[in-house]
């Protein structure tokens, strides 16, 4: 079921977004529906009094208003413009009955979508972030360049600099965003968030990733780049693994893949972007423990990587290679139960399969922990200093393998190794990021 694209060029609807009424938008498509508060509420997991709250503007939650906007087919564009945007739409539709009108006055809502500032867009709904600070003074034209660097950073397990980084890297993508209200500018504010959550997501922060996460998949949907929003919605999925919402994940993971299937997969990029949502679906439902699900998706994603390179081309969004596929199936195996399995997956991955020093690290820990679930401690110790000779922020900075090492050294106090893994870890007791750190990008340490 869902809501007539008419629906949403009248005068009343328009009149709602113009006035930031965000929540009326979520009424009018929920009674276009036919449903009550409380099935949205059900559909959203959440109590009838939270739906009501929301559609009378008074609900602070920006993940919860995007769930129920996309529920009930609130158009990304007048969503974006119900949330601070602000636009004059060239015309208003006098007759709704006339389709062939309705593509040009969506296009016409798009690009007034990009109209405002991005950081009010967000700010006014969402407390828990603060809005990043004043833009550098850095040229616009460096923000490839600067984005490349980050990348580098976290493919270099170089936590401290990334988060250091990070804050004026989005602030002036924020900028260069309202300066040239153009898609690729928000597909790049896009990215810089999901590098920020990606971030925060490995170092356990899983409050912040999520809001971090939220903003790249809003960006994502608003820049009109299916691989932006893919890459957003990936590491959403990934927090929300984190926090037991498995279903959730994998709706934002499928919806995330048909997006990218539609594209045609005509280039290589696009194909690995379909694959890598493939893996990253087989391994949500794997957590799930959807055995059937997981172990199916996880073959087609092998499939469809089998006409991927070996070594993916530098500066493709989605970098996916057959071996890393291979990473993903032992990943899979492993959350299923079956060490053994996973193991036997990863029989033939080595490090020089990986081109990033993030990646190999990432190997050796996965394997380590299979190892650590088939109860191979010896081996367990050996992938574990692997991955710190490569990467010690890997096995430092990541709190599910230090969890490994802790037992390692409560269990095996005297084995070979183990003092060497927890020298490695006090070397900084706690993950190398500080309050200040996380503030500025916007959260808090909870």
């Amino acid at each position: 079921m869902s809501t007539d694209p008419q629906l949403w060029t009248t005068r009343h609807v328009l009149a709602l977004a113009e006035g930031r009424r965000a929540g009326g938008l979520v009424r009018v498509g929920r009674e276009a529906l036919g449903w009550r508060q409380a099935d949205l509420g059900r559909r959203l997991l959440c109590s009838q009094s939270a739906v009501s709250r929301l559609e009378q503007g008074r609900h602070p939650d920006l993940r919860l208003l995007r769930r129920a906007a996309t529920e009930v087919g609130v158009p990304v564009e007048l969503l974006a413009i119900s949330l601070g945007l602000r636009t004059t739409p060239s015309r208003v539709a006098e007759d709704p009955s006339s389709a062939q009108e309705a593509p040009m006055r969506r296009r016409s809502l798009i690009a007034a979508a990009a109209l405002a500032a991005p950081v009010g867009l967000i700010a006014s709904l969402d407390t828990a972030l603060a809005s990043p600070p004043d833009p550098t003074g850095a040229p616009p034209h460096t923000l490839d360049a600067r984005l490349a660097a980050a990348r580098a950073q976290f493919d270099g397990a170089a936590h401290t600099a990334l988060l250091r980084s990070l804050p004026g890297l989005l602030a002036d993508a924020h900028h260069a965003a309202t300066a040239s209200r153009q898609e690729n500018d928000f597909a790049r504010l896009s990215a810089a968030y999901t590098l920020a959550s990606q971030a925060l997501n490995k170092l356990g922060h899983y409050k912040q990733s999520r809001l971090t996460a939220d903003r790249a998949a809003l960006y994502g949907d608003v820049s009109g780049s299916p691989l932006a929003a893919a890459a957003a919605a990936r590491e959403l999925a990934a927090v929300l693994r984190h926090q037991g919402q498995e279903a959730e994940a994998q709706r934002h993971i499928e919806a995330a893949a048909a997006r990218v299937e539609g594209t045609g997969l005509a280039t290589g990029g696009q194909a690995a972007a379909f694959a890598q949502m493939l893996c990253s679906s087989a391994y949500t439902a794997a957590v799930a423990q959807d055995r059937d699900r997981a172990l199916t998706l996880i073959k087609e994603a092998a499939r469809a990587a089998r006409g991927l390179p070996a070594v993916a081309p530098a500066g493709r969004l989605f970098p996916l290679t057959p071996a890393a596929v291979d990473l993903y199936a032992v990943g899979v195996h492993r959350a299923l139960g079956d060490a053994g399995t996973a193991l036997e997956a990863g029989r033939n991955l080595h490090a020089d399969q990986f081109p990033t020093i993030e990646r190999k690290g990432r190997m050796h820990t996965d394997l380590a922990r299979a190892w650590w679930q088939r109860g191979r401690p010896e081996q367990t110790v050996t992938a574990l200093l692997a991955a710190a000779r490569l990467s010690p922020g890997e096995v430092r900075d990541r709190p599910v393998v230090r969890e490994i090492v802790d037992d390692l050294h409560r269990k095996h106090p005297h084995m070979g190794g183990v003092r060497a893994l927890v020298a490695a870890t006090s070397s900084a007791s706690r993950p190398d990021v500080s309050p200040g750190m996380l503030a500025s990008m916007g959260g808090t340490v909870g």
